[in-house]
Protein backbone atom coordinates (compact mmCIF):
# COMPACT_ATOMS: atom_id res chain seq x y z
CA UNK A 1 0.00 0.00 0.00
CA UNK A 2 2.75 2.28 1.29
CA UNK A 3 4.82 1.59 -2.23
CA UNK A 4 1.88 2.89 -4.14
CA UNK A 5 1.47 5.91 -2.01
CA UNK A 6 4.79 7.36 -1.99
CA UNK A 7 8.54 6.23 -3.70
CA UNK A 8 10.31 7.46 -1.31
CA UNK A 9 9.02 7.48 2.35
CA UNK A 10 10.39 8.07 6.33
CA UNK A 11 10.09 4.80 8.57
CA UNK A 12 10.01 6.42 11.89
CA UNK A 13 11.05 3.43 14.35
CA UNK A 14 10.05 4.01 18.48
CA UNK A 15 9.32 1.32 20.65
CA UNK A 16 5.48 0.81 20.43
CA UNK A 17 5.11 2.17 16.71
CA UNK A 18 6.51 2.06 13.37
CA UNK A 19 5.22 5.09 11.34
CA UNK A 20 5.38 5.27 7.58
CA UNK A 21 5.81 9.49 6.68
CA UNK A 22 5.53 11.56 3.69
CA UNK A 23 5.89 14.93 4.19
CA UNK A 24 5.54 17.23 1.17
CA UNK A 25 4.73 20.18 2.40
CA UNK A 26 1.02 20.82 1.82
CA UNK A 27 1.77 24.42 1.19
CA UNK A 28 3.54 23.89 -1.52
CA UNK A 29 0.76 21.62 -2.91
CA UNK A 30 2.23 18.17 -2.25
CA UNK A 31 0.65 15.56 0.02
CA UNK A 32 0.90 13.77 3.74
CA UNK A 33 0.61 11.09 4.73
CA UNK A 34 1.49 9.25 8.24
CA UNK A 35 0.53 5.44 8.60
CA UNK A 36 1.15 3.63 11.87
CA UNK A 37 1.42 0.11 12.48
CA UNK A 38 1.71 -0.37 16.72
CA UNK A 39 4.64 -2.70 16.88
CA UNK A 40 3.25 -5.47 19.88
CA UNK A 41 0.55 -6.44 16.68
CA UNK A 42 3.45 -7.46 14.11
CA UNK A 43 6.40 -8.58 16.10
CA UNK A 44 7.34 -11.46 18.76
CA UNK A 45 10.31 -9.89 19.36
CA UNK A 46 11.26 -5.74 19.48
CA UNK A 47 14.72 -4.20 20.35
CA UNK A 48 15.70 -0.79 19.49
CA UNK A 49 17.51 1.94 20.86
CA UNK A 50 17.40 5.28 19.94
CA UNK A 51 18.99 8.73 19.30
CA UNK A 52 19.03 9.16 23.32
CA UNK A 53 17.06 8.16 26.54
CA UNK A 54 14.50 11.49 25.93
CA UNK A 55 15.05 10.93 22.39
CA UNK A 56 14.31 6.83 21.93
CA UNK A 57 13.58 7.27 17.92
CA UNK A 58 15.23 6.39 14.86
CA UNK A 59 14.53 8.15 11.78
CA UNK A 60 15.23 6.33 8.00
CA UNK A 61 14.34 7.52 4.75
CA UNK A 62 13.95 4.42 2.37
CA UNK A 63 12.83 3.91 -1.10
CA UNK A 64 9.52 1.74 -0.08
CA UNK A 65 9.49 -0.66 -3.53
CA UNK A 66 12.62 -2.01 -1.94
CA UNK A 67 11.01 -2.89 1.22
CA UNK A 68 7.55 -4.61 -0.35
CA UNK A 69 9.65 -6.45 -2.38
CA UNK A 70 11.94 -7.80 0.30
CA UNK A 71 8.95 -8.71 2.53
CA UNK A 72 6.78 -10.42 -0.50
CA UNK A 73 9.59 -13.25 -0.23
CA UNK A 74 9.02 -13.57 3.15
CA UNK A 75 4.65 -14.68 2.89
CA UNK A 76 5.88 -18.68 3.45
CA UNK A 77 8.49 -17.97 5.81
CA UNK A 78 9.61 -19.70 9.08
CA UNK A 79 10.80 -16.52 10.37
CA UNK A 80 11.69 -12.85 9.31
CA UNK A 81 13.90 -10.40 10.85
CA UNK A 82 14.81 -6.86 10.64
CA UNK A 83 18.01 -5.26 11.52
CA UNK A 84 19.15 -2.02 10.98
CA UNK A 85 22.93 -2.55 9.73
CA UNK A 86 26.18 -1.01 8.36
CA UNK A 87 27.56 -2.55 4.95
CA UNK A 88 30.00 0.05 3.63
CA UNK A 89 26.40 2.15 4.32
CA UNK A 90 23.94 2.14 5.89
CA UNK A 91 21.09 -0.68 5.29
CA UNK A 92 17.94 -2.34 6.60
CA UNK A 93 18.67 -6.21 6.13
CA UNK A 94 15.61 -8.06 6.20
CA UNK A 95 16.54 -12.04 7.09
CA UNK A 96 13.78 -14.63 5.83
CA UNK A 97 14.42 -17.99 7.08
CA UNK A 98 12.40 -20.62 4.49
CA UNK A 99 11.02 -23.74 5.28
CA UNK A 100 13.03 -25.90 2.46
CA UNK A 101 12.65 -29.56 1.90
CA UNK A 102 15.35 -31.05 4.46
CA UNK A 103 14.99 -29.95 7.66
CA UNK A 104 17.75 -27.46 7.10
CA UNK A 105 16.51 -23.88 6.74
CA UNK A 106 17.67 -21.72 3.64
CA UNK A 107 18.44 -17.90 4.14
CA UNK A 108 17.77 -15.24 1.96
CA UNK A 109 18.75 -12.21 3.10
CA UNK A 110 17.72 -8.64 1.72
CA UNK A 111 19.99 -5.61 2.09
CA UNK A 112 17.93 -2.08 1.60
CA UNK A 113 19.93 0.83 1.39
CA UNK A 114 18.93 3.81 3.66
CA UNK A 115 19.44 6.96 4.30
CA UNK A 116 19.70 7.83 8.23
CA UNK A 117 18.60 11.35 9.13
CA UNK A 118 19.86 13.37 11.20
CA UNK A 119 18.10 14.74 14.88
CA UNK A 120 17.88 18.17 13.25
CA UNK A 121 15.35 17.27 10.49
CA UNK A 122 12.57 15.36 13.19
CA UNK A 123 10.95 18.60 13.68
CA UNK A 124 9.62 18.08 9.83
CA UNK A 125 8.41 14.71 10.33
CA UNK A 126 5.86 15.12 13.32
CA UNK A 127 2.22 13.54 12.53
CA UNK A 128 0.53 16.51 11.12
CA UNK A 129 -2.40 18.22 12.52
CA UNK A 130 -6.25 18.19 11.30
CA UNK A 131 -7.77 21.28 11.74
CA UNK A 132 -11.27 21.01 12.26
CA UNK A 133 -13.30 20.07 9.25
CA UNK A 134 -16.56 21.34 8.21
CA UNK A 135 -17.72 17.94 7.18
CA UNK A 136 -16.62 14.49 8.43
CA UNK A 137 -18.43 11.58 6.36
CA UNK A 138 -17.74 7.88 5.71
CA UNK A 139 -16.87 7.04 2.67
CA UNK A 140 -18.77 4.70 0.04
CA UNK A 141 -16.80 1.41 -1.28
CA UNK A 142 -13.02 2.58 -2.48
CA UNK A 143 -13.25 0.19 -5.18
CA UNK A 144 -16.33 1.95 -7.03
CA UNK A 145 -14.84 5.44 -5.64
CA UNK A 146 -11.83 4.33 -7.81
CA UNK A 147 -13.71 3.31 -11.05
CA UNK A 148 -15.71 6.44 -11.00
CA UNK A 149 -12.58 8.73 -10.47
CA UNK A 150 -10.27 7.08 -12.82
CA UNK A 151 -13.00 7.75 -15.97
CA UNK A 152 -13.60 11.75 -14.33
CA UNK A 153 -9.84 11.43 -15.19
CA UNK A 154 -10.59 11.26 -18.81
CA UNK A 155 -12.12 14.29 -18.70
CA UNK A 156 -10.41 16.57 -16.50
CA UNK A 157 -7.39 16.84 -14.52
CA UNK A 158 -9.24 18.46 -11.73
CA UNK A 159 -12.36 17.43 -9.20
CA UNK A 160 -14.28 18.96 -6.17
CA UNK A 161 -15.16 16.31 -3.77
CA UNK A 162 -18.23 17.78 -1.07
CA UNK A 163 -20.75 16.25 1.23
CA UNK A 164 -22.31 17.62 3.74
CA UNK A 165 -24.08 16.24 7.58
CA UNK A 166 -26.85 14.44 5.46
CA UNK A 167 -24.52 11.64 4.37
CA UNK A 168 -24.54 12.91 0.91
CA UNK A 169 -20.94 12.51 -0.99
CA UNK A 170 -20.48 14.06 -4.35
CA UNK A 171 -17.59 14.27 -7.40
CA UNK A 172 -17.89 16.52 -9.73
CA UNK A 173 -15.87 17.77 -13.18
CA UNK A 174 -16.95 20.98 -14.74
CA UNK A 175 -14.90 21.84 -18.04
CA UNK A 176 -16.25 24.09 -20.83
CA UNK A 177 -17.95 21.43 -22.74
CA UNK A 178 -19.29 19.14 -20.15
CA UNK A 179 -20.35 19.14 -16.36
CA UNK A 180 -20.38 15.69 -14.44
CA UNK A 181 -21.63 14.63 -11.15
CA UNK A 182 -21.89 11.49 -8.98
CA UNK A 183 -23.78 11.10 -6.18
CA UNK A 184 -23.39 8.93 -3.22
CA UNK A 185 -26.60 8.82 -0.80
CA UNK A 186 -26.73 7.42 2.48
CA UNK A 187 -23.38 6.87 3.56
CA UNK A 188 -23.37 8.41 7.09
CA UNK A 189 -21.14 10.93 8.71
CA UNK A 190 -19.47 10.10 12.21
CA UNK A 191 -21.75 10.70 15.56
CA UNK A 192 -19.35 13.72 17.33
CA UNK A 193 -18.67 15.37 13.26
CA UNK A 194 -22.43 16.07 13.27
CA UNK A 195 -22.65 16.80 16.56
CA UNK A 196 -19.77 19.57 16.75
CA UNK A 197 -20.49 21.19 13.33
CA UNK A 198 -24.10 20.70 13.48
CA UNK A 199 -25.32 23.27 15.82
CA UNK A 200 -24.50 26.03 13.46
CA UNK A 201 -24.53 24.11 10.43
CA UNK A 202 -27.67 23.29 7.59
CA UNK A 203 -27.22 19.58 7.60
CA UNK A 204 -27.43 19.54 3.86
CA UNK A 205 -25.21 22.47 3.38
CA UNK A 206 -22.27 21.31 1.35
CA UNK A 207 -18.42 21.84 2.33
CA UNK A 208 -16.25 21.25 -1.01
CA UNK A 209 -12.96 21.28 -1.76
CA UNK A 210 -10.88 21.22 -5.19
CA UNK A 211 -8.15 18.75 -5.80
CA UNK A 212 -5.75 17.72 -8.33
CA UNK A 213 -7.66 14.60 -9.69
CA UNK A 214 -3.94 12.38 -9.82
CA UNK A 215 -3.68 13.08 -6.13
CA UNK A 216 -6.92 11.21 -5.23
CA UNK A 217 -6.68 8.35 -7.94
CA UNK A 218 -2.90 7.70 -6.66
CA UNK A 219 -4.64 7.72 -2.69
CA UNK A 220 -7.26 4.97 -4.67
CA UNK A 221 -5.41 2.68 -6.54
CA UNK A 222 -3.46 2.41 -3.23
CA UNK A 223 -6.07 0.73 -1.04
CA UNK A 224 -5.86 -3.13 -2.23
CA UNK A 225 -8.75 -4.28 0.20
CA UNK A 226 -11.00 -2.15 1.73
CA UNK A 227 -10.56 -1.00 4.95
CA UNK A 228 -12.23 -1.49 8.27
CA UNK A 229 -13.13 2.18 8.45
CA UNK A 230 -12.79 4.90 5.99
CA UNK A 231 -12.84 8.60 6.84
CA UNK A 232 -13.27 11.85 4.76
CA UNK A 233 -12.71 14.91 6.75
CA UNK A 234 -13.20 18.11 4.43
CA UNK A 235 -11.92 21.46 5.47
CA UNK A 236 -13.69 24.10 2.86
CA UNK A 237 -10.80 25.06 0.12
CA UNK A 238 -7.99 24.36 1.95
CA UNK A 239 -7.44 19.97 2.20
CA UNK A 240 -9.63 16.75 2.35
CA UNK A 241 -8.38 14.70 4.69
CA UNK A 242 -8.70 10.68 4.49
CA UNK A 243 -8.75 8.40 7.69
CA UNK A 244 -8.25 5.16 6.95
CA UNK A 245 -7.99 2.19 9.30
CA UNK A 246 -7.25 -1.57 8.16
CA UNK A 247 -7.40 -3.77 10.89
CA UNK A 248 -3.74 -3.14 12.51
CA UNK A 249 -2.55 -0.13 10.21
CA UNK A 250 -3.81 3.06 9.95
CA UNK A 251 -3.52 5.55 7.56
CA UNK A 252 -4.04 9.48 7.18
CA UNK A 253 -3.25 11.13 3.53
CA UNK A 254 -3.97 14.94 3.43
CA UNK A 255 -4.59 16.38 0.02
CA UNK A 256 -3.93 20.11 -0.51
CA UNK A 257 -6.73 22.31 -2.23
CA UNK A 258 -5.90 23.80 -5.75
CA UNK A 259 -5.52 27.84 -4.85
Amino acid sequence: MIAKLAKTCTLRISPDKLNFILCDKLANGGVSMWCELEQENFFSEFQMEGFSAENNEIYLELTSENLSRALKTAQNARALKIKLTNKHFPCLTVSVELFSMSNSSRIATHDIPIKVIPRKLWKDLQEPMVPDPDVSIYLPVLKTMKSVVEKMKNISSHLVIEANLDGELNLKIETELVCVTTHFKDLGNPPLASESTSQDRNPEHMAEVHIDIRKLLQFLAGQQVNPTKALCNIVTNKMVHFDLLHEDVSLQYFIPALS
